[in-house]
Parts: C-alpha cells; sequence; structure tokens
C-alpha cells in the first residue's frame, strides 16, 4: 500500500518566532496542562474541541498553546489530537471486547468524524488500515492462546508421565 491511497501530504513546518519567545517555565506549565485535558479529561474525543477551546480552558492564547505543541510534541494541533486517537483506537482494536464494533463505531468513540479521516489518520500513523490492525492482533491473540495451551498440554502431559513411574 502506498502512502498516497489515503492523500497523505505532509506539510512544510514554519517557525515562528514566538514559538521561541515561550519562557521555558511557560512551556512546561502549559504542557502539563495540556496534558491533564487530553490523558485525564480525553478531550480529544471530543471532535468539536480546537485548539482555540483548549487556550480558553487553559486561560491562554491560542499561539502559546501552538507553540508548546510544536515544541513538546513536534506536532500541530491536529496531528497531536490524532495521535491521542490513534492510540485509543489502536487499544480500542486490540480489546476484544470491542471485537463486534464496527471501524465507524471506533472512529466514532475516539473522537473521529468520519471514517476517511479515521483511516488516513491511523494509517499514517501504523502503516496499515485498522482492518488490517485489527486482523493482526486477532492472529497474535489466537498464537498466544494456542501457544500457552501447548504449553500447558505439555506440562500436563510430564506430569501425568511422572505419576504414572
Amino acid at each position: 500500500m502506498s502512502e498516497r491511497k489515503y492523500n497523505i501530504t505532509e506539510k512544510k513546518q514554519k517557525n515562528p518566532l514566538y514559538r521561541s519567545l515561550v519562557k521555558p517555565e511557560l512551556v512546561e506549565k502549559l504542557y502539563q496542562k495540556i496534558m491533564a485535558k487530553f490523558v485525564i479529561e480525553k478531550k480529544y474525543k471530543d471532535p468539536e474541541y480546537s485548539a482555540q477551546k483548549l487556550a480558553k480552558d487553559l486561560e491562554t492564547n491560542s499561539r502559546y498553546i501552538s507553540a508548546v505543541i510544536n515544541l513538546r510534541f513536534q506536532d500541530n494541533y491536529s496531528q497531536m489530537v490524532n495521535e491521542f486517537r490513534v492510540k485509543d483506537a489502536m487499544y480500542m482494536l486490540k480489546d476484544q471486547h470491542n471485537a463486534r464494533m464496527s471501524m465507524e463505531e471506533v472512529a466514532a468513540q475516539v473522537g473521529f468524524s468520519n471514517r476517511q479521516s479515521f483511516y488516513a489518520a491511523f494509517y499514517k500513523r501504523t502503516g496499515c488500515t485498522p482492518r488490517e490492525f485489527r486482523l493482526r492482533a486477532q492472529a497474535e491473540l489466537q498464537a498466544l492462546k494456542k501457544e500457552h495451551t501447548e504449553k500447558r498440554k505439555a506440562r500436563q502431559a510430564k506430569a501425568d508421565t511422572s505419576i504414572g513411574k
């Protein structure tokens, strides 16, 4: 599969002056607050949660948010949000409790507005589609179960032969 499949293009990164003007203490403080919003509150799951809303919630401006995200994540806001969403989707796709969920349901659960943006972000991060990822995860789980069963049978056979002596 090629990168063209999902029309993924890389943007050239500019380095605006304001990024270098943000004091390291402020960068760290805002980074901790951003992480709280995304890790604890899981704001990335809200498709309407923008950099502007984040800035308002953190009582700062969106340029500072952009600077901190660029400095700490080496991404822009959208890329950072998609990173959280894809990681969450990967976890969900590996979990057997979610095996019956459609890709659209998984996408919606983690905050993607549509299937196309979910597939594009997922492919960019993992190099495979969500469906391929799920199939690989299921195959790995089956292989682990088989290996566990074989080891258990071997231990049981060894125990049976030592009892029979």
